[in-house]
Formats: C-alpha cells, structure tokens, sequence
C-alpha cells in the first residue's frame, strides 16, 4: 500500500470546519440563549456555511460539491459496503459521512435564520414554532455532531488513519485503493 501523503483539505475547508466547531460549541454551551454573543457567533455560523456553499463551486478538489455530493448511488455503495463489512476509502467525505455534514450545514443555516427572526419577532409576528424550531434544530445539530464524531473515530479505527488529523494539517495518506 502506498504511504505517502497528498493535501487534501485546502486552508479555507479547514478553517471552515474549526471556526463552525468553535462557534457550535460556544452555542450550545457557553452563551445563554438570546445574549448579543450567541447572536453574532451564529450570524458568524450561517456566513461560514454561506461562504462554503460558495467554495464548493469555485474551490479544488475535495472541497467541490461534485467530488463528494451524496448521490444516492454513492449512498447506496457506500452504505452497502459498510453493512458488507468490506472496505470503502475515499480520499475526501465518504457518501454517508457528506450526507451528515449537509445536515448539519443545513442547521446551522436554519439556526442563523431562525435566531435572526426570533430577535426580529415584531416584524416577522412572533409564535411559539419558532422559539420551537430553533431548539428543534439546536438538538438535530448537537445530534449530527455526536455521530460525526463518533463516525470519525470509528472510521480512524476502521481504515487505520487518523481522519481528524487530517482537519488539522490538511494532509491524508494517498491510497492506492480509494473509491472514485
């Protein structure tokens, strides 16, 4: 097996990816809900997932839609192989580990926008569904980000490379063996 190593997640996918892990996190549990805090950071979260949605078009690589988007024939193949217990490598997001960043993506798009008309109720007339929504999506986030770390950890474990790391450095192991 080929052990060198290719740069795989470009500054921006990174700094996209710890900035949206520092903000989630002062969220959900350092800033009270509804402080001037809480607001900007998620203001901060909905321009960042704007800003990538932008990258997956113009960026290189892993960081463009069409080299990881969860089809569902990618779904589907990577799915299988996993209940199969055969290998799956992909050098950026694995089908289902895409579908899960999406999710999540989604969420904190629809926390900025929810937070954003929940501070403005007077203009938008303020009900309950949206106070409800926003903690709907709060849980669904705090939810998707337990399983990407658990899958991430397990897929370390699995392909016996540590995937995290690869967040930090950008760097991944090139393999002879990876899918597509």
């Amino acid at each position: 097996m080929n052990t060198r190593t290719v740069i795989l997640w470009d500054p921006l996918v990174r700094l996209f990816h710890w900035s949206l892990v520092l903000v989630v996190l002062a969220n959900l549990f350092v800033n009270e809900k509804g402080e001037q805090w809480h607001q900007w950071l998620g203001y901060t979260g909905g321009a960042w997932v704007l800003l990538r949605v932008v990258w997956g078009f113009v960026g290189k690589g892993a960081a463009r839609w069409t080299d990881f988007f969860p089809t569902p024939t990618r779904l589907w193949q990577h799915a299988r192989a996993l209940l199969r217990g055969e290998p799956y490598h992909r050098m950026g997001h694995s089908p289902i580990g895409a579908l899960v960043m999406l999710l999540m993506m989604l969420c904190v798009l629809g926390l900025a926008v929810t937070g954003f008309m929940y501070l403005h109720s007077e203009r938008f007339g303020y009900e309950l569904w949206l106070e409800d929504l926003h903690s709907l999506l709060a849980a669904s986030l705090l939810t998707l980000v337990c399983v990407h770390i658990v899958a991430a950890v397990f897929e370390s474990w699995r392909l016996k490379e540590n995937l995290p790391l690869s967040m930090i450095t950008g760097k991944r192991r090139l393999r002879d063996d990876a899918q597509e």
